[in-house]
């Protein structure tokens, strides 16, 4: 049995997608879990909740945590280290494997011109710090031999439906209104990005290597170095519409963040596009030469077709 907490989420679902390669026995967990394979187990399950967590990870053998939460600093200070301790606890206690997937939001921003696993951990966000917290947590309890585990980094993503993918949002469904596309703080700057369906293949492909755990691992990303608004050049031009583009300056962000709490949320984040976002993944490319990384022109237009 292979559980995926948190299976609703657009890379839950991809790595629903994945598993079946690997396994007949998916376990798709959520408030109100939705089926993605055929045969897949339903179990409804809060993970804020202890006793739901423990029944939910019984009798599987590797555990992927892919829980999202609201993008609010105050809710992730409040839930994030407590759905980490549940689940820890869980898999110590049924002797499961646990994949964490993880953002970047604790890397050192003087690093971003070229992220790599040995990244130094300093963050300079309220959420960045509670990513850094919840990611110790689980490496002191692999450091003290009590888990097998593995983190997997991505970088921000995009991919069809994807709803809470913040360049699907403000590019893309914006373009589609024939609005103009948005960019934060910096359209000229570099920003990779990770596609849904590579973060999902890969996530699965680590969670079966037995080599893979004990490790953080950056998940596959293409390495054209795209400005963002290459990005938005790129939606536009493949959905056949202008690119008219908005930049939201982090001056602009901080004005608005007093009327709309999600602007002050992405605000704190900006500093991720005021300079180059390069997301290396060399690490996964050399353990795995043989995937196939998604460029970025094919990804907007599965975009495109597929929705978001």
């Amino acid at each position: 049995m292979q559980t995926i907490l948190g299976s609703n989420g657009a890379i839950g679902r991809e790595i629903a997608k994945s598993l079946k390669q690997y396994t007949d026995q998916i376990r798709l967990v959520s408030r109100n879990p939705i089926m993605v394979n055929d045969n897949d187990e339903l179990f409804k399950a809060d993970v804020k909740n202890k006793e739901e967590v423990m029944k939910a990870v019984e009798g599987s053998e590797v555990v992927y945590l892919t829980v999202g939460l609201k993008y609010d600093s105050k809710v992730w200070q409040k839930h994030w280290p407590v759905i980490m301790r549940n689940v820890i606890d869980a898999c110590k206690v049924h002797q499961a494997k646990l994949v964490f997937f993880d953002n970047v939001y604790m890397y050192d921003p003087a690093y971003m011109g070229n992220i790599t696993e040995d990244v130094p951990v300093n963050p300079v966000s309220k959420k960045g710090k509670v990513r850094a917290g919840i990611a110790q947590m689980l490496l002191n309890e692999v450091k003290d031999g009590n888990l097998k585990a593995l983190i997997a980094r991505c970088a921000d993503f995009y991919g069809p439906n994807s709803n809470t993918s913040i360049p699907v949002i403000i590019v893309y469904k914006n373009l589609k209104k024939r609005k103009s596309a948005n960019w934060i703080a910096n359209a000229n700057k570099i920003h990779t990005m990770t596609f849904t369906k590579d973060a999902g293949r890969a996530t699965a492909l680590l969670g079966n290597t037995e080599d893979a755990y004990n490790q953080v691992w950056h998940l596959p990303t293409d390495t054209s170095e795209l400005t963002g608004k290459q990005w938005v050049d790129l939606f536009a031009r493949q959905m056949d519409v202008q690119p008219r583009l908005s930049v939201l300056s982090k001056g602009m962000l901080r004005l608005l963040g007093w009327f709309s709490p999600i602007m002050k949320e992405i605000h704190e984040m900006a500093y991720q596009n005021d300079r180059d976002y390069f997301f290396n993944s060399s690490k996964f490319m050399n353990r795995f030469p043989e995937f196939n990384v998604t460029k970025p022109d094919e990804g907007v237009r599965q975009i495109i077709e597929e929705g978001a």
